[in-house]
């Protein structure tokens, strides 16, 4: 419902769309397409958190977002799900983000946890919702979230200067596991950072040490299928590029069709990047996403069963 205090709150919680700019942001300037899909998809996602800031209404904010392309709505939803996030630090016994994703978000959940996580990024560690209050298995696209945030918003200090960040490990249970979760985010930033550009993004991953690069390598085969903004020969060569973390770029992929497929945002860009990288349909690389997702979350000898997850489904991609 539209109120003065929602209009208020919205226009007081909702940052500015100039933040999303390439140029503000010091990005690499990419192609005008490039740059126009980058901002796009920075836009969107301020379209969905505004919506939710203003309505406080999991069911107003998905009829509202009924309207966004659907190339950009998952990405809207992902800034209701922060939005809310961060409505319910700021209310007592808030609720909003959990019936959220357990109504109108359910079919983006995936890019909902991700959401969560900027709302960590941008709220002191006391007000964060308890890691237990989140799916145990998805719960690491959280953190997955929270490394995009800084590496976009912070770009000089985890992109170029490769710093870790260790406020949300203790958070997220598993400390030795957080930093690479967030990496995973890290890696679907550099996509943004350079642009869509799969030859400056590839030049980008091989600027981190080795240990780090599978995981970056992951985020950066979602962001390419999600997003989108290459064409397939730019994708196989970044394919060769990655190597022998070829196949952490179509795990990545992979998960990111079944997000796509998941919440019906299926899109021809999708197909496109999904056979670049995986050699496959969207549909197959989604059927092998979920046939590899372990029944709970707790995983293995101290291993997240997210990460039990990614490894079966990065050795389905093995070549």
């Amino acid at each position: 419902m539209h109120t003065t205090l929602g209009t208020l709150r919205r226009r007081v919680l909702t940052p500015n769309t100039t933040q999303t700019l390439v140029e503000t942001r010091g990005f690499h300037q990419g192609t005008a397409t490039a740059r126009g899909l980058v901002e796009t998809v920075g836009r969107f996602f301020l379209v969905g958190y505004g919506h939710a800031a203003e309505t406080g209404s999991p069911e107003d904010t998905d009829r509202r977002l009924a309207d966004v392309p659907v190339r950009f709505r998952g990405f809207a939803h992902e800034g209701a799900a922060m939005a809310f996030t961060v409505l319910d630090a700021l209310t007592p016994r808030g609720r909003r983000a959990a019936e959220y994703m357990a109504g109108p978000g359910d079919p983006h959940l995936y890019m909902a946890h991700v959401g969560v996580g900027w709302a960590l990024a941008r709220l002191p560690r006391p007000l964060w919702p308890s890691a237990h209050t989140l799916d145990p298995l998805l719960r690491w696209l959280v953190l997955d979230g929270y490394g995009f945030h800084q590496a976009y918003f912070h770009t000089d200090r985890f992109v170029r200067r490769r710093e870790h960040d260790t406020r949300p490990a203790h958070w997220s249970g598993a400390p030795d596991y957080a930093a690479r979760a967030m990496d995973q985010g890290i890696g679907r930033a550099l996509w943004f950072v350079a642009c869509a550009d799969p030859g400056r993004v590839a030049d980008l991953v091989e600027s981190f040490p080795e240990r780090r690069r599978a995981d970056l390598y992951s985020g950066v085969g979602l962001a390419a299928v999600y997003a989108g903004g290459a064409d397939r020969e730019a994708l196989e060569r970044l394919r060769d590029r990655a190597g022998a973390h070829r196949r952490w770029l179509a795990q990545g992929a992979a998960f990111a069709a079944e997000a796509r497929l998941r919440a019906d945002l299926s899109v021809p860009h999708v197909g496109v990047a999904v056979t670049a990288l995986c050699g496959a349909s969207p549909e197959s690389a989604a059927w092998s996403a979920r046939e590899t997702r372990p029944a709970e979350g707790r995983g293995r000898a101290g291993v997240p069963g997210y990460e039990v997850w990614r490894t079966r489904l990065a050795e389905r991609w093995a070549v």
